[in-house]
C-alpha cells in the first residue's frame, strides 16, 4: 500500500537514527484493515493465494523463528499444535475449535506487540505508566528536523510528516481521559484501533486515505482495484479475479450505485457489522485443507496440508512451536 522509501533516504534515516538514538516508524506499524480474508489484498495477490496471510491469522508473529524449521519438523511440531487445538480430544477440529485457536492466537500476538513497543517507548523510565505525547513523538519521528536539514526530497519528508499527522489523529482518539498521555490499554488501542469500538471511524479514515488517490472523499472502481493490482506494462489480459473484484465492487460494495464507495461504504466494507474475523479464517482453512468434505479435519487432513497452516519455510509458529509454548 505505501511506496518503499528510496535507499538513500532510508540510509539518512538510519544513520540519524544511530546517531541520535531514534526510532524510526515503520509506514505500516499502524496499519490496520479489517477486510473479509477471501477479498482482502493481503489475502490475494494479483489473485493468487497468499498462504502467508493464513499462516499470520493462525499462527501469531513469530515468522522469521520459524522460517528455518525443514519440512519434516515443521509437521512434527504442527502435529503437537493439532493436538492442543483439539479441546475435547475427539480426533476433529471443528470450526468452532480452530476459530477459538485463531483467537487466542491473535490476542496473544497483539499483548506482545503491544508489550514489546511499550519496552521501547519507556525504555529510560521502565516504571512509567504512561507516555506522553510529547515524548513518543521525539523518539518515533524526532530525525524529522534532521531530515530537513539534510535536504532529503520533500515528498519523503512529507510522507513522514503525514505519519505523524496520522499517528497524532490515533493518539488523540485512544487517549480516553484527554491528559496527552496513553497508559498501556489507551496504548493498545493506538496501535491496534480496529480492536476498539471507539477507535473505529480511524481505521475508516486511513483506509480512505489510503485509497482515494485523487483525494475527492470517496473510492472509483479504479481506485478499489489499484490498491490491489497493477497492470504490467506488457498488456497482459486482465485477470478474471479483477474483473469478479470490479462486479463485486459495483453489486455489493457500492450500496446506492453512484459509481463509488463513501466513507459509510467503506466502513462496511472492512469493518462489517456481526463479522468474527476468526470464524471466517477458520471456515476458510477448513475448506482449503478438508479433503472428504465433512466440514471438520483430522490431524491427516492438516499434515496432508501443511503447507496451508506453516509452509515448507514455515511461518508464524514460531512462539508456540519453536518453545512448545502452551496458550
Amino acid at each position: 500500500m505505501n511506496c518503499l522509501l528510496v535507499h538513500e533516504v532510508v540510509l539518512i534515516v538510519v544513520v540519524l537514527s544511530l546517531v541520535f538514538g531514534l526510532a524510526i516508524p515503520d509506514k505500516d506499524d499502524h496499519k490496520s484493515r479489517s477486510a473479509d480474508p477471501m477479498h482482502d489484498s493481503s489475502h490475494y495477490s494479483d489473485g493468487v493465494h497468499n498462504a502467508e496471510y493464513d499462516h499470520k491469522a493462525f499462527l501469531g508473529e513469530e515468522a522469521d523463528d520459524f522460517d528455518q524449521l525443514s519440512p519434516e519438523e515443521s509437521k512434527s511440531r504442527l502435529a503437537q499444535m493439532v493436538d492442543k487445538i483439539d479441546k475435547n480430544n475427539d480426533g476433529f477440529i471443528t470450526t468452532e475449535e480452530l476459530k477459538d485457536w485463531i483467537h487466542i492466537s491473535q490476542k496473544k500476538y497483539i499483548v506482545d506487540d503491544v508489550d514489546r513497543q511499550w519496552k521501547t517507548q519507556t525504555a529510560d523510565d521502565e516504571t512509567s505508566t504512561t507516555i506522553s505525547w510529547e515524548d513518543y513523538k521525539k523518539r518515533t519521528f524526532g530525525f524529522l528536523d534532521q531530515l530537513s536539514e539534510n535536504s532529503v526530497s520533500a515528498d519523503e519528508t512529507n510522507t513522514y510528516r503525514e505519519m505523524l499527522r496520522r499517528d497524532e489523529r490515533r493518539w488523540k482518539l485512544a487517549d480516553k481521559d484527554s491528559d496527552s498521555a496513553l497508559n498501556k490499554d489507551e496504548f493498545l488501542d493506538f496501535l491496534h484501533p480496529e480492536e476498539a469500538q471507539h477507535m473505529r471511524d480511524v481505521v475508516v479514515d486511513e483506509t480512505l486515505e489510503d485509497i482515494d488517490k485523487n483525494k475527492d472523499g470517496k473510492v472509483s472502481v479504479e481506485e478499489y482495484i489499484s490498491d490491489m493490482y497493477s497492470p504490467d506494462a506488457t498488456g497482459d489480459q486482465v485477470p478474471d479475479w479483477v474483473i469478479r473484484e470490479k462486479d463485486q465492487f459495483r453489486e455489493i460494495r457500492d450500496k446506492n450505485k453512484d459509481g463509488f464507495m463513501d466513507r459509510e461504504e467503506i466502513r462496511e466494507w472492512i469493518i462489517p457489522p456481526d463479522y468474527d474475523h476468526s470464524e471466517a479464517e477458520a471456515k476458510h482453512l477448513i475448506r482449503e485443507a478438508d479433503t472428504n468434505q465433512d466440514s471438520k479435519l483430522t490431524k491427516a487432513e492438516i499434515l496432508e496440508s501443511y503447507d496451508v497452516f506453516v509452509g515448507s519455510q514455515a511461518t508464524d509458529f514460531g512462539e508456540a512451536l519453536l518453545r512448545h509454548e502452551e496458550f
